[in-house]
């Protein structure tokens, strides 16, 4: 019996270093007939129980089961294989088929991935009703340096001027916002079909300032304040009335307290405030449109959020506005808009939280106003080549029913004009930053032609990381409770608040030229740099108001710096510091001083904002 192969002999025979000769096979033996030759090695088992394919053995029963019968009376004949879709299958609830495999796992936590609270996946039971739910934690840190105006009688500390005291002052804030929005539709797909939402907005704000009746009229109160107040944001209803295309161009009406912003860089009115807006697009989107009403809110003084347990403002504003891309030409988007602004608040008195009169605004008769303007606009915001570029130009017109010189109804002639063109090299980015709001020029005529916004939140030039732009001004002598400018504003518009204040077109008006570049160092940090040069248009208004025969243009450089970190490259955590030093021009030293002495003005600004 042979107890190895030959090809393991043969393997073996190479191993060792040695020749191994196997001896050759022995020859097949032969019967006497060729036919029956066999191997003797080869022979196979039979089973002779086991037949041939596809045939019988003859004299052999078979035994097989018994036949199956089905007894189904009115039985329909099943359909045939083509009548079932062989590309899709319906599954039920297919948006929780990912996590029942363990392909993800949903957490409330996670917002990157499947997220019932994110509106990845609809209420159970139901394939068309979603809830998103957002959170948001804002946290200021603001140390910085202003004029702070101050009378003998009410210093609190010895050595201040009888017209500016000391100007450091500390402001901290934390707000936190929840939003939720239960929606109606695939809206990955084409626009919700229903959406109610509604956010909330809680502020807790602390300011430390070194002189009296800085935040209370009262000289008694203590010169730092802490104060908390709860505002609402948002609360509509946004139905989408009609598709009107195959690409899903559609018609929608938005009602309730929503945010809104007239244009691209929010020059003329950006706030969440009460109204109805039809709003839609036309040609895949190349195409939009904002027809809308809004009655303004009462704001919290020291938070800036809406107050609805005070009456609504007689101050109306409606908007119409069409947008369209590739407009003069591609990569370009050009808007055009008409708004108007209808204020009947001249018999309303409106003292703010802290006790100081905001309407009417202490300047001039010190009389209440009604008026109405309108405000004619083009935008653009797109680019030409490799040039970015944004536009904005407004012309007002309107009339004032009393002048606060004059007492008399004047025509309200105003424009504005501001550019941002910009150009990337890489990972930089180089701007140029030009804006003109016109002054008045003869505060005692029937004519009113400085600009003036209806609620301005401008990104330009820096935004607010600019020291101008961020930092309230007071204007001292010519008035009680004005400023300059507004907070998060950059129109010298003369005004008692931005927030609750009148506009006023009796103002010296606005120039600003500035220069600046962005820094994109890592995908998660960017440095920003700017350089703004403030003046005022025409100074005959400050002239009148401060009776004073000459004050030169000049306000004064605004140079900042500002770095921007994303650590997970999205939105939902970004943290924000920037220092701005402010270098006042004549103009400026001729209106303000401080009793330290000091030469420049501070602001540092120190911002982290967590979403969810």
């Amino acid at each position: 019996m042979r107890t190895i192969s030959l090809l393991a002999m043969t393997a073996l025979a190479s191993l060792g270093g040695h020749a191994y000769a196997a001896p050759p096979p022995a020859a097949p033996e032969l019967t006497s007939s060729p036919r029956e030759a066999v191997p003797t090695d080869a022979a196979a088992p039979v089973d002779d129980d086991k037949p041939l394919s596809g045939r019988r053995r003859p004299g052999r029963v078979e035994t097989f089961p018994e036949p199956i019968e089905q007894t189904n009376p009115g039985a329909v004949r099943a359909p045939p294989p083509e009548a079932f879709p062989h590309d899709e299958l319906p599954i039920p609830d297919r948006w929780r088929l990912a996590g029942a495999l363990g392909v993800v796992k949903p957490r409330w936590f996670d917002p990157y991935n499947q997220n019932f609270l994110k509106g990845d996946i609809p209420f159970k039971g139901s394939e068309h009703w979603f809830l998103a739910v957002n959170a948001i934690s804002d946290t200021v840190i603001e140390p910085r340096s202003f004029p702070i105006p101050v009378s003998v009688q009410t210093t609190s500390r010895p050595g201040s001027l009888d017209i500016f005291g000391r100007d450091s002052s500390l402001v901290l804030a934390q707000t936190f916002i929840a939003a939720v929005s239960v929606i109606k539709g695939s809206t990955a797909f084409k626009p919700p079909e229903l959406e109610f939402r509604a956010a909330l907005a809680f502020q807790d704000n602390y300011v430390d300032v070194p002189e009296k009746r800085v935040l209370y009229v009262e000289p008694s109160r203590k010169t730092h304040r802490n104060d908390a107040f709860v505002g609402v944001q948002e609360a509509f209803v946004d139905y989408h009335i009609r598709d009107v295309s195959p690409r899903y161009d559609f018609d929608s009406i938005r009602v309730g307290i929503q945010p809104f912003s007239t244009e691209f860089r929010g020059f003329l009115f950006q706030d969440n405030q009460l109204g109805v807006r039809f709003f839609g697009n036309r040609d895949n989107n190349r195409f939009q449109y904002n027809l809308a009403a809004f009655r303004r809110l009462e704001k919290d003084t020291n938070s800036g959020l809406n107050d609805v347990t005070q009456d609504l403002r007689k101050d109306y504003v409606f908007v119409a506005n069409v947008y369209r891309q590739d407009l003069p030409f591609p990569g370009m988007t050009s808007q055009v808009i008409v708004a108007h602004n209808l204020n009947r608040e001249r018999n309303q008195i409106q003292v703010d939280k802290n006790g100081f009169p905001v309407r009417p605004a202490l300047i001039g008769n010190l009389r209440g106003r009604n008026y109405d303007v309108t405000y004619l606009g083009y935008n653009a915001d797109g680019r030409i080549g490799r040039i970015n570029l944004t536009a904005s130009a407004f012309l007002a017109l309107g009339s004032d029913r009393n002048s606060i010189f004059t007492d008399r109804k004047a025509k309200i002639r105003s424009y504005f004009a501001a550019v941002e063109p910009s150009m990337d090299f890489s990972w930089i980015r180089v701007r140029l930053s030009g804006l003109y709001a016109s002054g008045d020029k003869d505060p005692y005529d029937n004519k009113e032609t400085g600009f003036d916004a209806i609620q301005e939140n401008p990104q330009f030039a820096g935004s607010d990381t600019s020291y101008w732009i961020r930092q309230t001004i007071p204007f001292a002598g010519g008035g009680r409770v004005i400023a300059i400018n507004g907070r998060n504003g950059v129109l010298n518009s003369l005004r008692s608040s931005k927030d609750e204040g009148q506009s006023n077109f009796n103002n010296p008006g606005t120039v600003l030229l500035g220069a600046g570049a962005d820094f994109d160092l890592t995908p998660q940090l960017r440095v920003s740099t700017n350089l703004n040069h403030i003046s005022f248009a025409s100074t005959a208004i400050v002239q009148a108001l401060r009776q004073e025969g000459s004050i030169p243009r000049a306000l004064g450089w605004d140079a900042s710096v500002s770095t921007i970190y994303r650590p997970l490259m999205t939105q939902n955590l970004v943290f924000r510091g920037s220092v701005a030093a402010f270098d006042p021009g004549k103009g400026f030293k001729d209106l303000f001083s401080n009793s330290p002495g000091h030469k420049r003005y501070y602001s540092i600004l120190l911002n982290a904002v967590l979403s969810f």
